[in-house]
């Protein structure tokens, strides 16, 4: 978090100021990405001495923003009126994180189209391997001035097609698209 003497904190992530470094059109696409790892922060754990739900969204966000700032969406672009908006997130929380737990992240793009980016971050126990929790987003790119969805311009929706076209080779978790609910009651005779 950072603030001013007249500015109340407000989230950061820790790749916040860095620069996209560049596309190189013919470098090879990890599949998955592993981009970023984080440390559990002792600010991240609740009462029950626990990372708590909103912190492992939290840490899942800082995955997406270094995801963003690989293919090229950073201060400068949104400078210029372009974000990447979340639309919509569906966290599964697998196992418990305590301070000082070591966790590193992939992500998969399952889907693009001109407007949308649909893609799964797992979080891992970086000792053990072992997944803590898994998210699944839909990203809308939005005109920030215009304050709507709009079109990537060719530049980005290029390089997010052909990571898309790299992690095909993955296989589709099987937790992507869970309808969240309780089973239908039965009829009482």
């Amino acid at each position: 978090m950072t603030s001013d003497a007249n500015t109340p904190p407000r989230v950061t992530t820790p790749h916040e100021g860095k620069l996209h470094t560049g596309w190189d059109a013919d470098a090879p696409i990890d599949a998955p990405l592993r981009l970023h790892k984080t440390t559990v922060a002792h600010a991240w754990c609740d009462y029950n001495g626990h990372m708590s739900e909103s912190s492992y969204l939290l840490v899942v966000g800082d995955n997406a923003d270094t995801f963003f700032r690989f293919f090229g969406i950073d201060e400068l672009y949104r400078a210029k009126g372009g974000s990447l908006y979340t639309a919509e997130t569906h966290l599964h929380h697998l196992r418990e994180c305590d301070e000082g737990d070591q966790l590193r992240f992939t992500l998969q793009v399952l889907g693009v189209d001109r407007k949308r980016v649909h893609i799964v971050h797992e979080v891992l126990d970086d000792e053990s391997g072992r997944p803590v929790a898994a998210a699944e987003q839909m990203l809308l790119h939005v005109d920030m001035a215009a304050g709507k969805v709009a079109p990537l311009p060719d530049h980005l929706y290029e390089r997010l097609k052909a990571i898309e076209s790299a992690h095909a080779v993955l296989p589709v978790p099987d937790y992507v698209g869970h309808v969240m609910g309780l089973p239908p009651r039965k009829p009482t005779d």
